[in-house]
């Protein structure tokens, strides 16, 4: 109900409960939660979990929808990516890696933060996965890959230079 009403649509949740099993949890997030906690749990924690969900609300609704470097041009509405006006093909992953990337141009994301927020990964799993999927997005951009910067031992970063 919350989610479908267009003025409490982009209202944060974060599902606070004792219920722990795994089926509750993924029930939990897919029905629509941003953050699923359970007991017993740090209240330090659900402090920091919600400031986070609250940056990245409001960082999200004043990024605009498309975004444009050079010759390279991201429209999110439109799920398109084109390089001196020709559409690049990427996969769903791939076009989310770009843009969190490019939304966040300038500042370092670690492996683990790009598992995160591309694939909704809360443990550490093997960061070959982020690895794998900027190499195959550097080869799809052609030119425009020299604006995805490697970080030795950190991670990436989204250029304009």
């Amino acid at each position: 109900m919350v989610r479908r009403d267009p003025l409490t649509a982009a209202v944060p949740i974060v599902m606070v409960t004792a219920r722990a099993a795994e089926i509750d949890r993924i029930l939990g997030l897919e029905l629509g939660a941003d953050d699923y906690i359970t007991k017993p749990f740090s209240p330090r924690e659900l402090i920091l979990r919600i400031k986070k969900i609250l940056q990245r609300s409001q960082a999200a609704a004043q990024e605009p929808a498309v975004l444009k470097f050079g010759d390279l041009v991201i429209d999110s509405p439109r799920h398109l990516v084109s390089w001196h006006g020709k559409p690049i093909e990427l996969t769903a992953t791939e076009f989310k890696l770009l843009t969190i990337l490019a939304q966040r141009r300038g500042r370092v994301q670690s492996r683990e933060q790009l598992l995160r927020d591309v694939w909704d990964y809360n443990s550490l799993v093997d960061t070959r996965t982020v690895d794998t999927h900027m190499r195959r997005l550097r080869e799809k951009l052609g030119p425009a890959a020299r604006l995805l910067d490697t970080v030795r031992g950190v991670g990436y970063r989204f250029t304009e230079a």
